[in-house]
């Protein structure tokens, strides 16, 4: 799962309209999204090549099969396991927002919270997920394990032909399946709030949803993001925000604040010791 890197068209954020007429040129997408369009179903896309002649080591999609599929079968398994043994406290405006089932969403979270995304969607959603995972040969074997953990993959590059592999997304959104995206990823700067997922769902005329994910006890990787790994059994609160189409559409929603309010549902620092707080009653419960 990646951000969209747009390599400077980002940096006026008041003329986001001309971005997204340009990231969906048909000059730009090409015949990619005539393949798309006839796709009845969503489907695993991994063989959809992007067109860059000047970066074909990286717009060649590489596929991994076989015995190397079996090498990371079982870690697949290890890491289904251990996320089914993770407690979940969501509250109900949290559980609306993920339940959301009326049509597809788009997830943004932070790049060190990847973990239980696959566990995430098993708990509360009913639709496909889909990332975006580099073409590349480190792409090929990311995206076979996210297939075991269950999560889709579309096949381009956050750096390169950015404008298709929004493309690509925007086709996936409007066939009725969910995406996902870390604004900061894959290369950080961490809790670096950039607009690529936010485009999408725009021009998708879809909703966003900012998931936030505080751990009870977790180890933090020495990587750039400082990646959480939630220690087996342990609680994780799932604190969830729905960003509907026409906040989206304004033209005063800043990035900025898109960034503090997934900031404020994921903080970092372990959660207090305790039970679980009590949920309170619906008025239909009662």
């Amino acid at each position: 799962m990646t951000r969209i890197g747009w390599r400077g068209l980002e940096e006026d954020n008041a003329d986001w309209r001309k971005i997204e007429d340009q990231a969906l040129h048909p000059a730009a997408l090409g015949r990619r999204l005539d393949v798309l369009s006839t796709r009845a179903s969503c489907a695993f896309y991994r063989h959809i090549p992007l067109s860059n002649p000047t970066n074909s080591t990286e717009t060649q999609v590489v596929t991994i099969s076989g015995w190397k599929r079996l090498l990371i079968w079982p870690l697949g398994v290890l890491v289904r396991l251990w996320c089914a043994s993770i407690r979940f406290d969501c509250d109900e405006e949290s559980e609306r927002a993920v339940r959301n089932e009326e049509h597809p969403l788009a997830f943004i979270l932070w790049h060190n919270r990847l973990f239980l995304v696959g566990e995430v969607f098993r708990r509360y959603r009913r639709r496909d997920l889909y990332a975006l995972v580099s073409a590349s040969r480190d792409g090929a074997w990311l995206a076979a394990f996210f297939d075991i953990i269950g999560i889709k993959c579309v096949r381009g590059s956050s750096s390169y032909n950015a404008r298709e592999s929004v493309g690509l997304l925007v086709n996936v959104m409007r066939q009725g399946c969910d995406i996902g995206i870390t604004p900061d990823g894959p290369r950080g700067p961490v809790y670096d709030f950039k607009g690529g997922g936010v485009i999408v769902a725009r021009r998708a005329r879809a909703a966003a949803v900012l998931l936030g994910i505080q751990y009870g006890h977790a180890k933090q990787l020495r990587s750039w993001d400082r990646f959480y790994l939630p220690r087996p059994f342990s609680r994780i609160r799932l604190r969830c925000e729905l960003v509907t189409p026409d906040e989206l559409r304004d033209r005063a929603l800043s990035l900025d604040s898109l960034g503090k309010r997934l900031r404020a549902i994921s903080p970092d620092g372990e959660l207090p010791p305790g039970k679980f707080p009590p949920r309170e009653k619906t008025a239909a419960a009662i």
